[in-house]
């Protein structure tokens, strides 16, 4: 047993996991409590009413995107380079403080200087996956990414809501709360967050013309797998921003949901997801394997958003959020396979060029549908599809699913048999292999 396993004990190791699912719960809860008051404080500080406000919260929204596009991959190779735990604990320390400044800011340029160094800091998710891929044996990865997609999807459910409930208490509130969950989660994180890379596993120096997005894209380009299921990942984000974008305004326009009706839904969608992601993925990976699991999560995204871009009435559209639900599993096992063909000195940089694909589609993710979905309500439009934006998204689902089956045609299935009688193969997802890079 190398010097990583035995600086680490079975009750140190479950601590470890247990510190990185609270660390994705709780900036979820953080960024999803100032979800619902974040506009109201730019309406408030921009002036101008409405217009100008949903001007400034998409220049906004674009900037995060572009920040966190470049940092992610910088992240992801300064814990290739010094550790995952320093990394992870500073940019907790940073949400910690940029939410503080943000409950603080009394004009509208320093909220937007906050926001950015928001994008900065935000990135522990990356940090995040990678501790993951460090600690957890190959074939029980797409179960630890579930549980932590279960976090995210936890985080989502209770976020919102409590930042509505405290939004109409004082609008600043929800920036406070935010802030110290994520000083919360650092202090936690200083007594109890045990390094996962250990020193000679780590790079030998940090090389900044791998770590920026650019750079970061040439390890994809290394393993032709991995760039294939990077192309599946980006075409995963850029389909769900339908959601972020146009469903608040389709749901009205076609079925006449309010605000409150909105909300539910949402709850709705963050539940059913995050059961499934937590608790189907880990039993379903081990039972049918990675490559069918991500196939048949594709298939049902695909179904999901057919049936809601056709459905004419609200109940044909919430028939396909557990459909939806089911898409989610496709996401465990595409990093679980990303990560087996990536060294250990590399995971950083892995998760960090994943999550710089995410923030890409982020960039133009939103204008593109709500370009599509005022075609499609258009008085002259040729095609009055009010569901065509959903309908896109199904095509580009159907194009990532032909591209994961094509570089997933060989992937073999992991052998269990011999991790299966090991005592740290035995243990909980953030069991260590006797080596982790088999």
């Amino acid at each position: 047993m190398d010097s990583n396993h035995t600086a680490l004990s079975d009750t140190r190791r479950r601590a470890a996991v247990a510190f990185i699912f609270v660390t994705v719960l709780l900036d979820m809860l953080a960024f999803g409590i100032v979800i619902p008051v974040l506009p109201h404080l730019i309406e408030q500080l921009a002036g101008g009413g409405i217009a100008r406000a949903a001007w400034w919260v998409g220049v906004f929204s674009t900037v995060f995107a572009v920040v966190q596009f470049g940092f992610s991959p910088v992240q992801g190779a300064l814990s290739d380079r010094f550790g995952r735990r320093p990394v992870i604990l500073i940019s907790n320390l940073g949400l910690a403080i940029d939410f503080v400044v943000l409950a603080l800011a009394p004009t509208l340029w320093l909220l937007f200087v906050s926001r950015a160094l928001l994008g900065m800091t935000a990135a522990s998710f990356t940090t995040a996956n990678a501790y993951i891929a460090d600690i957890t044996p190959k074939e029980k990865r797409a179960a630890a990414y579930g549980v932590l997609g279960g976090a995210f999807g936890l985080g989502f459910i209770v976020g919102p809501g409590l930042g509505g409930f405290l939004g109409d208490i004082s609008l600043r509130l929800p920036f406070w709360v935010a802030g110290g969950l994520a000083l919360c989660n650092f202090l936690y994180g200083l007594f109890i967050l045990p390094e996962s890379l250990p020193k000679e596993r780590r790079t030998p120096r940090f090389e900044f013309h791998s770590a920026h997005p650019l750079g970061s894209l040439k390890l994809l380009r290394r393993h032709p797998q991995v760039l294939g299921l990077g192309v599946v990942m980006f075409l995963v984000y850029l389909a769900h921003y339908v959601l972020q974008t146009t469903f608040v305004l389709y749901a009205d326009y076609r079925y006449g949901w309010g605000p409150q009706a909105v909300g539910f839904v949402l709850m709705l969608v963050g539940a059913c997801d995050g059961s499934v992601q937590a608790f189907l993925t880990g039993r379903l990976t081990p039972r049918f394997g990675e490559r069918r699991v991500l196939l048949a999560g594709l298939a049902c995204g695909i179904g999901a958003f057919l049936l809601m871009g056709v459905a004419q009435q609200g109940w044909l559209f919430l028939a396909g959020i557990p459909l939806m639900a089911l898409w989610s599993l496709s996401g465990p096992p595409i990093q679980a396979i990303m990560t087996h063909q990536v060294d250990p000195s590399e995971q950083g940089r892995l998760q960090g060029a994943i999550t710089s694909l995410g923030s890409f589609a982020g960039i133009f993710g939103p204008y593109l549908f709500a370009q599509v979905f005022a075609f499609s309500i258009a008085p002259t439009s040729p095609l009055h599809l009010p569901g065509l934006a959903f309908v896109l998204s199904a095509l580009l689902l159907v194009a990532g699913a032909i591209i994961a089956a094509r570089v997933t045609a060989h992937t073999a299935p992991l052998a269990r048999a011999a991790d299966a009688h090991s005592p740290d193969a035995a243990g909980a997802p953030g069991a260590l292999p006797h080596d982790p890079t088999h």
